[in-house]
Parts: structure tokens; sequence; C-alpha cells
């Protein structure tokens, strides 16, 4: 199969299933037949050449798979057997299917890890043996937790109204988008620092939920985010897959078409104000951008971000950041006051722990920073974050951080 028919498959893939689920309800049976119908496709177009309508002659091919399926089971269910063997316009629906498929899997009533799940097997594509590998469990426990959210959804009464309009549809999307492509820029378990499959797939997404919502100053400057925090990504490990930190990158690796792309996108949103919790965090990425050498960062101004960010979501992340940036600029004995105040509910994550060794280091508290460092090795899941902080621990102990 060529790159341009895989990509056109991929990209018409969610706008089939979203006509489909829309016109029959079942999202099972109906995530089947596209599946039968991409493959059928893969295979004449391959050697037939593209149809003159490629997500019609989908759609009807689909539709032929739904139909023989009710067929099968004439006896119990004739009336659906009626409503499927009907002529139906091919062309029927708008073109915002592949944005129904965003609202309809990131549906507020989901629990989160279930419309990541689902949003990644509907929307993303990935099957759900890639999407347990990618998250580190079973294929049978990702297929349980797809399952309940198609069962969730089939319980809900209007799954697809007024998606584009509703707020709180569009605060789930974004913060699905965030959530993969942060689990692929920095995964919380296994063996290697970054999930690359997961962060462009999140890039990809978000792209193509900008081009439906161009006006959504968020989804600008979500993507905005994606692209000035991805750009570091070549810097950020070592020939071997160690970790090496912002302050130590080889800056000139950085991906300067992405960081200018993504200040482009982020002076784009700045008419409207500096008010979104994407577009601040975007701010902050853009600084660290910006940053030939990391003593010309602006550290300042990013404390200042933090401080506005925080006020929109008092989350106790957000404020373990702000602890950083006020270290940077009123030195770490106030940074270590600020980490100080969410040593409870952070007392499990091993940021804490790993933020407080870096501080307790700037103020050449060495046998506390091994401490901490030591702390936070124990209790992170990804390998080489662990070796890290191990590696951090053995250089402040030796005196030659």
């Amino acid at each position: 199969m060529t790159p341009r028919i895989e990509d056109l498959l991929r990209e018409l893939s969610p706008q089939v299933l979203a006509v489909l689920v829309r016109r029959f309800g079942d999202f099972d049976l109906a995530e089947d037949s596209v599946q039968d119908a991409l493959l059928a496709a893969a295979t004449q177009w391959d050697r037939d050449g593209l149809p003159d309508n490629p997500r019609g002659w989908l759609i009807q091919v689909a539709q032929r798979r739904m139909a023989d399926a009710v067929r099968a089971e004439v006896a119990r269910r004739r009336r659906e057997t009626a409503v499927f063997v009907r002529d139906v316009p091919v062309e029927a629906a708008g073109s915002d299917d592949t944005l129904d498929m965003y609202f309809l899997c990131c549906h507020p009533d989901l629990p989160p890890a279930g419309a990541v799940a689902l949003t990644l097997r509907a929307v993303g594509g990935l099957s759900t043996a890639e999407i347990a590998a990618a998250f580190l469990v079973p294929e049978s426990t990702m297929g349980q937790r797809i399952s309940r959210a198609k069962k969730r959804l089939a319980e809900s009464e209007r799954p697809f109204a007024d998606g584009a309009h509703d707020s709180t549809r569009v605060s789930a999307v974004l913060q699905v988008l965030y959530v993969i492509f942060t689990e692929g820029h920095t995964g919380t378990a296994g063996a290697g620092l970054r999930r690359g499959d997961l962060s462009a797939e999140a890039i990809r997404l978000t792209r193509a939920l900008r081009a439906l919502l161009p006006e959504n100053t968020e989804v600008t400057g979500l993507l905005a985010l994606m692209l000035l925090t991805d750009a570091r990504r070549a810097a950020r490990t070592g020939p071997h897959g160690e970790l090496i930190p912002l302050t130590e990158q080889d800056r000139s690796r950085w991906d300067r078409a992405q960081i200018t792309e993504g200040l482009r996108l982020l002076t784009a949103t700045m008419p409207a104000g500096l008010t979104g919790l994407y577009q601040m965090q975007a701010a902050i990425a853009a600084l660290h951008a910006e940053a030939r050498r990391p003593d010309d960062t602006d550290w300042a101004r990013i404390l200042q971000l933090y401080r506005m960010i925080e006020r929109l979501t008092p989350n106790p992340m957000i404020i373990l950041n702000r602890a950083v940036a006020t270290a940077m600029v009123h030195g770490p004995a106030a940074g270590l006051a600020v980490a100080d105040s969410v040593a409870e509910p952070l007392s499990r994550s091993h940021r804490l722990a790993a933020v407080r060794g870096h501080l307790q280091e700037m103020a050449g508290e060495r046998d506390a920073a091994v401490r901490e460092y030591q702390r936070a090795a124990r209790q992170t899941a990804s390998v080489p974050e662990r070796d890290y902080l191990l590696l951090r621990a053995a250089r402040v102990r030796a005196g030659d951080a």
C-alpha cells in the first residue's frame, strides 16, 4: 500500500466511523465494519487506483458490511435490517465528522483513562494491542477499558449533540490530547524516556482539531505548546537513551522549524489576550525556546506566568513548577518553601523529591540533595529518569555535580 493511500485511509477512518455511529448507534459493529472497509480499500485502491469519491466508497462498503452482519441475525433484528438496507445518500453527513468523533470519544461522562484509550482507538487508529503496549497494561485490560467507554457512550441519550458549541466537550477534547502528548513526551514508566508514536499522534490530532476550530485560541495554544515542547526531543536524550536535563541540552539540536511554527501560532492567539491555560503554558515553552543559553532564560516572566496559571487551576504540579521558577528568581530557599506547600498531595510523586533534590543542590545542601535524588529514583517507574536521578545523586555526593 502506497504512503498516499495509507495517509488517506488514516484521515478518512474517523470520518466514516462517525457517519455510521451517528446513523446506526452501534459503535462496536460500526468499528468492525469500518475496519473491513479499510482492509478492502487497502487492497483494491492499491491495485485499481483511487475511486472518485474515496469517503463515499468507504461509507458504502462499511454500510454493506453492517447490513450483512444484521442479515445474519434477521430473526432477532428484523427492524434494524430494514433500516440498514434502505438507500442512504453517502454524502449526507456534514464536514465535521472527524470533530464529532473527538467529541464523542471525549464525552464528559467518560473517565479520563477511558477517554484517552477510546480516542486513540477510534480517532488515532491505533490497535488495542498498540494502546496497551504504550500504556504498559495487558491487552485484555485495555480492551475492557475501551469496552466500558463504548458501553457508557451507548447509554448516552445525545452523544453527538452540539459538541463544537459545548465548552465542556471542547475542554475534554483538549485535556485528552494534552494527556496523550504528555505521556508520549515523557513516559511515566518503561525503558524509554519518550513514546514517539503517542506524542506524534497527539500533534497530528491537534492539528486536525485546529483545522476544524481555527478561531479557538486554546486549541491553537495547545498546538503551539506541543510544537515548542516537542522541538527539544532530539536533545533530550544521549546516545544510549539517557536523560539530558533542559539546562544541559545542546540547543543547536532543537528543531528551529517547529519552534518558529509554535511561536507563530502563539502570537496568533495574543489579540484575544493571554487568558487560556494552554496559551500560558505555551508562553512558558516559548520563553525557554527563545533562550539561546540557559542563563538567557527570562525566569521572572516564567514565574509570573506560573502564578497566572495557578489562579486558573491550583494544581499541585503547577505549584511545583512555580517552586523551580521561584528558586531561579528569589533563590533556592524560597523555592523549597513553595515545594513544601505541596508535600502532602505529591508525597508519592517522584517529581517532588526530584525538585527538592535540585533545589537543595542549588543551596549547597549536598547530603539532603543526595537523599532526595535517591528517594525520587525509588519512586519513579521510568528507567531513564531513575538512572539520571541515581547518577545525579552520585555526582553530588562526589562533589563534581
